[in-house]
């Protein structure tokens, strides 16, 4: 059995994402998935609460094929320590795929494989590219799987990430 890690702060969940999981769901038998900043909502690059990470992703994901789990991760702001915490916040995971250097570096002095998976489109693919076009009206919905727009769409998403993005 083969388990894999991957941590996203998923705000939102996008494309990109769903992309680079098909990929690490055709290389392992399970995926933990990690809900990095999990106590961190309602500010302007991380509008949406865990729990609404945790349903745009399990949504999106429902007919991957690959059993998953979603794991929300609160920060602690000690590197040092991070990958313990991780640890014992998740099952147990024989790899971690990430592109972030600081999580490739901090899961690599734990003597933990990494891997870095292909980016998809990441110039448009991104959560705060995402986020702008969200907050300036323009097209974003074609960059997100259709499940992430109705979980969205229930929880009125891009109207709070525009109120909440507002100046005094």
């Amino acid at each position: 059995m083969r388990r894999g890690f991957y941590i996203g702060r998923f705000q939102p969940y996008h494309n990109g994402h769903q992309s680079v999981l098909e990929h690490i769901s055709r290389e392992v038998d399970e995926i933990v998935i990690g809900i990095g900043s999990a106590q961190i909502s309602h500010l302007p690059d991380n509008p949406f609460t865990a729990g609404e990470r945790v349903l745009m992703i399990t949504r999106a994901l429902a007919s991957l094929g690959c059993p998953f789990y979603v794991i929300p991760i609160e920060d602690i702001l000690r590197n040092a320590l991070w990958v313990a915490h991780v640890q014992a916040m998740t099952p147990p995971f024989d790899l971690c795929y990430s592109s972030n250097p600081l999580v490739m570096q901090l899961f690599k002095e734990a003597e933990i494989t990494v891997q870095s998976p292909a980016m998809y489109e990441r110039e448009t693919l991104s959560g705060t590219a995402i986020r702008s076009r969200m907050i300036n009206g323009e097209p974003w919905k074609n960059l997100v799987p259709p499940v992430v727009v109705q979980v969205l769409d229930e929880i009125d998403g891009v109207e709070r990430l525009r109120q909440i993005s507002q100046k005094d």
